[in-house]
């Protein structure tokens, strides 16, 4: 099965395996591409932690492939901690702490976590306005999660953080096995910053989180395809994206402040695989987008050389794209 061209192209038809855990029997083999992806790295100059992984197959089928460069590596998360707390809606969903279609009103005031004194957002410091034009008004939870992942909202972050909390959100990644994704606080709050107190991640951690969803093991199968959705409606696509054959349905959050630039990914190809690259130390977003590009792409070519693809059967999950590829 090969990947579709073009925008208008019909998307190929994908599947991830779908287990309660990892199969005691896995095998797991090292990718071929280790040295080249070094080397890629070592002539960027930057500091690049790399986590990769083919999602499990069936028994019979290929061993998995690994990939893991600095996976333990402490980066500040920047946008990355989305991912969490999209995952803490759907948790809080599904156990009736919150509801995906309760209102919540838009007010632009905000608590730092050092002392309690009020801060606000502006747009100017914000990748997206449109939640700024609903201040005094109400918007969904469900409402507000879709801009925090597909165009990184600040605000509609910092809302959902403010309703569902950040200790919660943390003890729901600790119980995924993600400890090394530390959300600490909202988005650009200043005192916290400057003492600090900033949200952090590693590669393995976001592997883990994305991992997850992609298993259909995020909160439950519906709630972790809902959250595939969205992923994949992502709108900024110059980093593991571009990289990949036109038309590659893409799952994936990417993060960016000064000199840090990140993209966490499913990528549904016909062998399926999980990709983190956080990146450290290169100011032009334009650069380090290429350079998370060059290696996906290098990871992409090994893995779908590595073996047959995954054929759509009775202990697979068929994860389709529902909606047109950005």
């Amino acid at each position: 099965m090969t990947a579709p061209r073009g925008t208008g192209a019909a998307v190929a038809i994908v599947a991830v395996f779908l287990g309660l855990g990892m199969p005691a029997a896995a095998q797991t083999g090292q990718v071929k591409s280790r040295e080249a992806i070094e080397q890629i790295i070592k002539e960027s100059g930057a500091e690049v932690a790399v986590a990769f992984r083919t999602i499990d197959q069936p028994p019979g089928a290929s061993p998995r492939l690994e990939l893991l460069i600095q996976p333990d590596a402490e980066f500040h998360a920047a946008s990355t901690m989305k991912v969490p707390v999209m995952i803490e809606l759907f948790r809080q969903a599904r156990a009736g702490l919150a509801k995906l279609d309760e209102p919540l009103l838009v007010k632009n005031e905000f608590a730092s976590i050092v002392d309690g004194s009020p801060y606000t957002l502006s747009t100017g410091d914000d990748s997206d306005a449109e939640v700024y034009k609903r201040v005094g008004q109400t918007m969904t939870l469900v409402e507000l999660c879709e801009p925090m992942i597909t165009v990184s909202s600040n605000f509609a972050t910092n809302l959902l953080i403010q309703r569902l909390g950040a200790p919660n959100v943390q003890r729901t990644v600790d119980g995924m096995g993600a400890g090394g994704m530390i959300v600490r606080r909202g988005v650009e709050d200043g005192k916290a910053f400057a003492a600090g107190l900033n949200n952090s991640t590693t590669a393995r951690a976001l592997m883990v989180l994305m991992e997850r969803i992609a298993r259909l093991e995020a909160v439950d199968a519906d709630a972790s395809r809902q959250m595939l959705d969205i992923l994949k409606r992502q709108r900024f696509n110059d980093a593991i994206p571009a990289g990949l054959p036109p038309g590659t349905p893409v799952a994936h959050k990417t993060g960016s402040i000064t000199k840090i630039h990140h993209d966490a990914a499913v990528v549904l190809a016909p062998r399926p695989f999980v990709l983190v690259v956080l990146t450290r130390g290169i100011e032009d977003l334009k650069q380090s987008a290429a350079l998370m590009a060059r290696i996906a792409r290098v990871l992409y070519d090994d893995a779908q050389g590595s073996g047959p693809p995954i054929q759509h059967n009775a202990g697979l999950v068929d994860l389709t794209p529902r909606g047109r590829q950005r």
